[in-house]
């Protein structure tokens, strides 16, 4: 029976990064990220501000404009939406690269640096891997900080004080875009490793062919060329002759 290209390819499984379950959890991790991203517009739209004012006392006073229990909800949804899009997409990511066939790793391994695709896929898969996680830590950063400030004048923000601690302009909507950055990062990161595990696979195909052939060449050499004929001596082993030496009599 012949050998055909769906023999050899891989059969598709559900973690596999191109399955139907890969798709899912990418535009799942990417609509957090966007979650994420209106979250922390809203925190920074409705983040305290101070009022300052002489009052009696000689030293100027200061209060809260509100007590940031919006912007302090916002900015808590949007920490734990997009901490939970980049634990999703990075454990499918995972999972997938160490059951997959061939594993994409191998990327990594110098007998494969000899390709320049996969070398190419190897410095693309480290930045986006670098990247993602930067991104991800310094918006999670931002945002506790937000939470921070907005969550120390829940009570007596009206009450004046001789100094008020805000969150700076700009903080909640930076992780924003922070945000939604690292899961499109993190989705690049994905592709590149589907790239890299399609291109092995085609490498692992081509491999096997190429087995196949010349095992085939072995157990089954090429007949003999049609211009020659067989002719056979008394008690002995007929022998090949060249047609144009040799002529029946």
């Amino acid at each position: 029976m012949a050998v055909t290209h769906a023999d050899l390819a891989p059969s598709r499984r559900g973690a596999d990064l191109g399955s139907k379950t890969g798709v899912v959890l990418m535009v799942f991790s990417i609509l957090l990220g966007l979650l994420c991203f209106v979250l922390c517009l809203i925190a920074e739209a409705t983040r305290s501000q101070i009022i300052r004012w002489d009052g009696d006392t000689k030293s100027e006073s200061c209060r809260y404009s509100g007590n940031g229990k919006t912007a302090l909800i916002c900015g808590a949804a949007a920490f734990l939406s997009l901490a939970v899009g980049m634990v999703v997409q990075h454990a499918h990511l995972l999972l997938a690269v160490t059951k997959s066939d061939p594993d994409p790793s191998q990327l990594l391994m110098p007998p494969h640096l000899s390709n320049h695709h996969l070398n190419t896929l190897t410095w693309q898969a480290a930045f986006f891997f670098i990247t993602t996680w930067i991104c991800f830590s310094v918006a999670e950063v931002l945002l506790l900080i937000g939470l921070s400030v907005e969550s120390g004048h829940l009570k007596g923000w009206f009450k004046p004080r001789p100094s008020c601690f805000i969150a700076r302009e700009g903080l909640f909507s930076s992780a924003g875009v922070l945000g939604i950055t690292t899961v499109f990062l993190a989705t690049g990161l994905s592709i590149t490793a589907l790239r890299a595990q399609w291109l092995l696979q085609d490498q692992e195909i081509n491999n096997v062919r190429r087995e196949v052939t010349q095992e085939a060449s072995i157990l089954y050499p090429s007949p003999p060329p049609a211009g020659d004929r067989i002719m056979a001596i008394h008690a002995q082993t007929p022998i090949a002759r060249p047609h144009d030496l040799y002529h029946e009599r």
